[in-house]
């Protein structure tokens, strides 16, 4: 996957933000609800706690009936163990914490939309396993 511009640098380290995304696709995911899920980006960050993957996703039923967050919640963790973690670096700094987003369509990081319904979910890794922690 190529790896994209979006720098973002957060004043005087108190926020340490830098994103950078790998690339879109439109290629259809399969997930256990079997709803239709693509990818929209991937960005990292070091918030006071330690490293931050978040992969993001596009997944345009959500929030209709039958795609309200209890049906699809385990997508989120599919996606976190089938998608996320294959992508994370074999050396390096590990993520403390993983961040799987579900959108009805796609959307700037950090901005509030009304309109559009959004599911997140954050996760820590352990032993290739994706383990639900509460934000």
């Amino acid at each position: 996957m190529a790896i994209g511009g979006a720098w973002r640098i957060c004043l005087a380290g108190a926020c340490a933000l830098l994103a950078t995304s790998v690339g879109a696709s439109d290629d259809l995911l399969d997930v256990p609800s079997g709803q239709p899920v693509t990818f929209q980006e991937m960005l990292w960050d070091r918030p006071g706690g330690g490293l931050v993957y978040r992969f993001r996703f596009v997944a345009p039923e959500i929030g209709q009936d039958g795609r309200e967050y209890e049906d699809v919640e385990i997508d989120m963790q599919y996606l976190c163990e089938t998608f996320a973690i294959p992508r994370l670096a074999q050396t390096g700094p590990q993520p403390r914490q993983i961040v799987i987003s579900l959108s009805q369509q796609e959307t700037e990081f950090g901005v509030a939309y009304d309109d559009v319904t959004q599911f997140f979910e954050a996760y820590r890794i352990e032993d290739e396993t994706c383990i639900l922690e509460f934000f």
